[in-house]
């Protein structure tokens, strides 16, 4: 019987755990797309305004776009972004790893509302 509720317990506790750690990470996010706005004014609303692609109307930052394109996650915005590829320049050097990263999640929020 101890055991059962020893179980319980722990489950329960693992339970909240849980619950805790995943309402911590949504301010985060939260601050990294706005901090992501920021960064993608100031470097790339050039060629992509309004999720457009001034120099590739194909490859555009809309959703049906990315997913198209195999971009449609953190990680491969942040590979493209971070390595440029084709007419998109790296900005390796020019933007940090928060930076890339913020932007990244910046623009899948914008491609899942539409732009």
């Amino acid at each position: 019987m101890k055991t059962i509720q020893r179980m319980r317990t722990l489950v329960m506790s693992i339970a909240l755990s849980v619950l805790f750690l995943l309402g911590m990470n949504q301010p985060a996010w939260a601050a990294d797309a706005a901090a992501g706005a920021k960064v993608f004014n100031a470097n790339c609303a050039a060629c992509h305004a309004g999720g457009g692609n001034a120099i590739n109307p194909a490859k555009t930052l809309k959703k049906d776009a990315l997913v198209a394109n195999g971009k449609d996650t953190v990680e491969a915005i942040v590979i493209q972004v971070t390595n440029g590829k084709g007419a998109m320049p790296s900005f390796k050097g020019r933007l940090n790893e928060d930076q890339i990263q913020s932007v990244a999640l910046y623009v899948l929020d914008k491609a899942e509302k539409g732009w």
